[in-house]
């Protein structure tokens, strides 16, 4: 099943990046440690022996996960976007109706988002509640701990 992700060019850099290094460099390691453990004799009892090997299926797992990502990844030209409505990539200025408080977002992909640094995936509860949501609009958006309202003050790219 294929599941198409839009993403920044530095985040698919990012990602291309990131399966370079596990397949270069991490692949290369695990595969030391099983020869290594190996030759230290018996396997059946080789603690080191069956770490190296969990660890080498983790390893593979986890490549196979972010190549199928690659794979299906897009690169948005976000000249092309309409900035009349929050998309992905859309930054946006929100305010909290309750308390005043205002947040900058950028709407990414999940393995983009990183909230300390204003990227919001859009599949969490708020990145859901904003998209389509127009300048002046109040966006209703269920979180755990409740109701919360926002009011769209600005959308950029």
């Amino acid at each position: 099943m294929s599941n198409v992700s839009y993403y920044t060019e530095e985040g698919l850099k990012k990602l291309k990046d990131e399966l370079a290094h596990l397949e270069q460099v991490e692949r290369p390691r695990v595969s030391q440690e099983i020869a290594d453990a190996r030759d230290k004799g018996d396997l059946s009892e080789n603690a080191e022996y069956h770490a190296a090997k969990e660890e080498q299926s983790l390893l593979e797992t986890k490549i196979a996960k972010l190549k199928n990502v690659v794979a299906n990844a897009r690169i948005i030209d976000e000249s092309q976007l309409d900035t009349s409505k929050i998309l992905i990539h859309s930054k946006v200025k929100l305010k909290n109706t309750t308390n005043g408080m205002e947040f900058n977002y950028t709407l990414v992909a999940d393995s983009e988002s990183d909230v300390r640094n204003g990227k919001l995936s859009v599949n969490s509860p708020i990145g859901k509640g904003l998209l389509g949501k127009t300048v002046g609009e109040i966006a209703e958006i269920q979180v755990p701990n409740g109701l919360m309202k926002f009011e769209i003050v600005e959308i950029s790219r």
